[in-house]
């Protein structure tokens, strides 16, 4: 439990430098791609969670949100890569 916990608070930590480059980025690249990460870092969360609570329902929620997930990377990296310089 106490590793799961530490879990949460490494994840949580780990989005504050996504926070920052989706604030900061200079290029729409760099939004993407932190948003990318970020969408990543609650997946984990969500899956450590139901490790945590003992609730394997979550991880449906989670398969189905990496499927969204991937979805929006081809879309983004779609959207940037198609926008005049």
């Amino acid at each position: 439990m106490f590793l799961l916990d530490v879990a949460l608070v490494v994840l949580a930590l780990s989005a504050l430098p996504v926070i920052w480059r989706l604030a900061v980025g200079p290029t729409d690249a760099d939004r993407a791609a932190a948003l990318d990460l970020g969408f990543f870092v609650v997946l984990a969360a969500m899956a450590v969670l139901a490790a945590r609570l003992d609730f394997p329902a979550l991880l449906d929620l989670v398969l189905t949100g990496t499927l969204v997930a991937f979805l929006a990377t081809v879309a983004l990296a779609r959207l940037v890569y198609r926008r005049p310089r």
